[in-house]
């Protein structure tokens, strides 16, 4: 038998990787399509023919200004007045009610912030603390022992509770340090100790204090005034990793709450013992506090625990107000072709702070130039100005720059304008029996009088992805933080330094090495590897990887999901039911309690009003899901329940108390209309490119188009009911 010659062997090898990856090719080009049905629905309100045209060929094809609060457009150049002709903006905006603008959260009243890029560097802890940098370890652990000494503002025991309480409560903690030090059969002691009703607030607030001080292996807690004392499981816990004393110091550190104060255990030269502590720290205590391991001159490291900023101390001076909000920023941000949490990464890797540190009222499109206002806090109006080129060249631009109170919240605008062209107009390949302009003017007017399905456009899902948000958040709500974290990670079809480094990390898993490869500007990514790196690639390393990502960044995601459930119900509502109001929708009630609840709000369409034709389609609202929100009673109902379990998911699963994330639901209108929607034609020498060309010996048609639209509306939306064509 002859042998196949090598180089035969290596084409026939290379013939079918390359069939491979033909076949997966196709195979992701047909999930696009179908993911692309799913976001872009064929359903339509209005039955005209519509027309083709391309949009997005340049960045200036597609201008979205954010309009605030009091009707004004947001802009580079001032927010005091509108221009002329949007005279009557501000007062038409005043007549209609904001629809739902995303799920409402209650945010958490604890979240994580981000760790090591949050500490500043070691001299600047250890002198912040009072230490320097080569303090012994000893004289760390002493000093930190000196804030329990401090604490003249907490009572003795003795002047809190009668005598014979006092001994009772301290006979308590001798069998709880006898229990736990026991090597024999413990005896029955009870769990717990009350010291009975203590109906003045202020002497149980002492009371609590005061025994946490003396007894830091007990913890209190307050049922109906009546004070209950018990063993401290997480102290018992500490005592494995650290020695009595140094346990009972955290704990009383822990609880006292010293401004500015820094916690600094023994030195330990056991790298492996030291992460079990900066584990059980931030595992137990990571809302309140964060840790560090400090070198000291014996060659050893010192953990060092500090409060987080954020919550450290409950209580705040007027003078600690006045500063706080002195260091908000306000400004204008001008970005081209950007995603808006891209320009924000740019921006703090500039000014050297965290992305948590910007607000804004939305996410603007990235295949634009858009306009938006934001603010960011810990900058100096100064600071950002002086920004000016260096980050123009990333196409980013920042204006009206000044000092402002307080931060932006999600959804704090009236709605937002869009300036937009439609190039290559024509009409659709079969279409013959009437002009283009005569198509356009009617298309145009049915969208205006009708309005369009309101759904979350494609950019919602990261458009042109290999991997859409949605499928993120589907992860996040089913608890396969892994699965998330990957689909997180996994690079798009280039070859740049970011498709690169995660490239490398789904190949290897090496976080470190895959933080070391990114740029800067990639800050969530590199937030989540700093915490894969520290607890590992596990079920609590990626959830610790997630809870180091801001809280608006994770929810985006989850709300990806819940958008593209919402546009699927919508799809289904209106080709089981069309534009008729049944009975079973919902609608928000004409009257209702100013302090009644939002379910309370919804009102339920009864057979007889359906008979009456007393609503009509515009009125009719679906539920984004969550954990608190009403179904229809119709079909429409019953295809949500059916669609979620298909996912995995139950009312219960929009609660994430792992991921400190609460998703209860909100409403959304099914229709929506353009506002003062103008258009005109252009005639311009553009190719397919976009770039000029005067040899063409045909101009092209293009359309320019005007409007604004309520907040969470998508404009890409608009223009597929007017135009009907893949756009």
């Amino acid at each position: 038998m002859r042998c196949a010659h090598p180089f035969s062997v290596r084409l026939k090898e290379k013939r079918e990787e390359l069939c491979c990856s033909l076949r997966q090719y196709h195979i992701r080009m047909e999930e696009d399509s179908l993911r692309s049905f799913m976001f872009y629905s064929s359903s339509y309100v209005n039955g005209h023919i519509g027309f083709c045209g391309r949009i997005k060929q340049l960045p200036s094809d597609f201008v979205v200004t954010e309009i605030d609060t009091s009707g004004q457009l947001v802009n580079a150049i001032t927010t005091d007045s509108l221009p002329k002709s949007k005279e009557g903006l501000s007062e038409e905006l005043k007549i209609y009610e904001q629809d739902c603008k995303g799920p409402r959260l209650s945010p958490p009243e604890l979240s994580i912030e981000e760790e090591c890029c949050s500490i500043p560097d070691d001299s600047a802890l250890c002198t912040a603390e009072g230490l320097s940098p080569s303090i012994s370890g000893s004289e760390a652990f002493e000093d930190s022992n000196v804030l329990a000494r401090q604490l003249d503002r907490v009572d003795t025991l003795d002047s809190l509770i009668e005598n014979s309480v006092s001994e009772q409560l301290r006979l308590f903690a001798c069998n709880v340090k006898d229990t736990w030090n026991s090597k024999s059969e413990p005896a029955v002691h009870r769990a717990d100790f009350s010291l009975g009703p203590i109906l003045d607030k202020r002497n149980r607030a002492s009371l609590h204090c005061a025994i946490r001080q003396e007894y830091p292996f007990l913890i209190t807690v307050t049922k109906c005034n009546e004070i209950i004392v018990k063993a401290n499981q997480d102290y018992q816990e500490l005592c494995h990793l650290v020695s009595e004393e140094e346990a009972c110091g955290f704990l009383k550190f822990l609880d006292a709450r010293v401004e500015k104060s820094k916690f600094a255990f023994r030195p330990d030269g056991d790298k492996e013992h030291r992460k079990k502590v900066h584990h059980f720290i931030n595992t137990k205590f990571g809302k309140l506090v964060e840790t560090k391991s400090f070198p000291d001159t014996q060659q050893n490291a010192v953990v060092v625990v500090r409060f987080r900023e954020k919550y450290g101390f409950r209580k705040r001076t007027n003078a600690d107000r006045r500063e706080k909000q002195a260091l908000y920023t306000a400004f204008t941000l001008r970005k081209e072709n950007l995603e808006t949490l891209e320009a924000i990464g740019y921006l703090s890797s500039e000014l050297g702070v965290l992305s948590s540190d910007f607000s804004y009222a939305g996410i603007k499109d990235k295949k634009a130039i858009t306009y938006q206002a934001m603010v960011v806090k810990k900058v100096t109006p100064k600071r950002l100005k002086e920004l000016g080129r260096s980050i123009e060249k990333k196409g980013i631009c920042v204006a009206n720059v000044h000092s402002a109170s307080q931060p932006l919240r999600l959804g704090q605008l009236q709605g937002n304008h869009f300036d937009i062209i439609v190039r290559n107009v024509k009409q659709h390949s079969n279409d013959c029996s009437t002009s283009l302009n005569e198509r356009i003017c009617e298309a145009i007017e049915n969208v205006k009088k009708n309005g369009f399905i309101n759904y979350y456009g494609p950019q919602r899902f990261g458009q042109g992805q290999n991997i859409q948000t949605d499928q993120i958040g589907l992860a996040l709500l089913n608890d396969e933080l892994i699965k998330a974290v990957r689909l997180f990670l996994t690079p798009e079809d280039t070859d740049d330094l970011v498709n690169k480094a995660k490239k490398y990390f789904l190949q290897t898993e090496d976080a470190k090495g895959t933080l070391a490869m990114l740029p800067d500007f990639k800050v969530r990514e590199k937030m989540l590897l700093r915490a894969l790196n520290r607890y590992g690639i596990n079920q609590e390393g990626c959830c610790r990887g997630w809870l180091s990502i801001p809280h608006s960044m994770r929810i985006f995601y989850v709300h990806a999901y819940c958008s593209k459930i919402w546009n699927e119900a919508a799809s289904f509502r209106i080709k089981t039911y069309g534009t008729r109001v049944v009975n079973g929708d919902l609608i928000f009630a004409e009257e209702s309690a100013a302090n009644s609840s939002l379910n309370d709000k919804v009102h339920v369409v009864t057979s007889a009003e359906e008979m009456a034709d007393k609503y009509t389609i515009n009125q009719v609202i679906l539920p984004m899901v969550g954990y608190s929100i009403r179904y229809p009673n119709n079909k429409v109902g019953e295809w949500y329940r059916e669609r979620l379990a298909s996912d995995g998911l139950q009312a219960c699963k929009f609660r994430l108390p792992t991921l400190q994330l609460n998703v209860p639901g909100c409403y959304r209108h099914i229709l929506k209309y353009p506002h003062n929607l103008s258009y005109s034609f252009l005639n311009d020498n553009v190719n397919e490119t976009g770039t000029g060309d005067s040899s063409l010996e045909d101009s092209v048609t293009s359309l320019s188009m005007s409007f604004w639209l309520d907040p969470s509306c998508y404009a890409t939306v608009c223009l597929g009911e007017i135009m009907k064509c893949d756009i």
